[in-house]
């Protein structure tokens, strides 16, 4: 029997649309700018294949009505994006085959201190502080595979209005694209979220707005900056 040294924390987790079962989560990957317009606000070359970043697993907040706002940044910014869940893994993941990896799907918000990320990329520094902070990645319950279809509008309101709108097929990469190129990098595995980028039309948030995001098919998730 093991002896911690302390009680050992809380195992993040995401409730399971329709069951009482939740997904524990392992670890959240993220997809950089998977979307082209995003892409294109963002400075970047739609050349340039999309990459990852990570954030820790306890950086989830599921189904939270009330998300804090970040210490330390003046210039916080939503992403609403297709979350994938993955069941099982591996390394070398075949594209043909990575579906048979995928749990389910939920919709997720990347929260991204983006004065911070700015800084930190001028100097050609890690993203950690911009992108890996507490509460950064709201999500909502997981959809099972067998019940989601994810190929419909994704789109993100703040207190009412339209920020952003696209279309999952909209993706450069596609999710089993993403899969299979996430498992050359690390051997995936069951707990394993991936958030699979955003649309255009990111913009700052402050305390007291109201968000919303939806992607067809999948679900939806709403919460307020406090």
């Amino acid at each position: 029997m093991t002896t911690y040294a302390f009680p050992p924390p809380v195992q993040p987790s995401v409730p399971v649309e329709g069951s009482e079962a939740v997904f524990p989560v392992r670890r959240i990957l993220c997809v950089g700018r998977n979307y082209a317009a995003h892409r294109a606000e963002m400075g970047g070359d739609e050349r340039d294949p999309p990459f990852f970043f990570a954030k820790p697993a306890d950086a989830i907040a599921p189904l939270m009505n009330d998300v804090p706002y970040p210490p330390r940044t003046a210039d916080l910014h939503h992403e609403i994006e297709l979350v994938v869940a993955l069941k099982s893994g591996g390394a070398n993941i075949a594209v043909d085959d990575a579906l048979d990896h995928v749990f389910g799907y939920a919709v997720g918000v990347d929260l991204t201190r983006r004065d911070l990320q700015g800084a930190a990329k001028a100097k050609g520094h890690p993203w950690e502080a911009g992108k890996a902070f507490d509460f950064s990645a709201p999500i909502s319950a997981i959809r099972p595979a067998a019940d989601a279809t994810f190929d419909g509008a994704i789109w993100l309101t703040v207190n009412g209005v339209q920020r952003q709108t696209g279309l999952v097929s909209d993706m450069i990469w596609n999710i089993p694209e993403i899969i299979a190129e996430a498992s050359k990098l690390w051997t995936l595995a069951a707990g394993d979220l991936i958030f699979t980028g955003t649309p255009e039309g990111v913009a700052a948030v402050v305390k007291g707005d109201e968000i919303a995001g939806e992607v067809d098919g999948v679900g939806a998730l709403a919460f307020t900056l406090v």
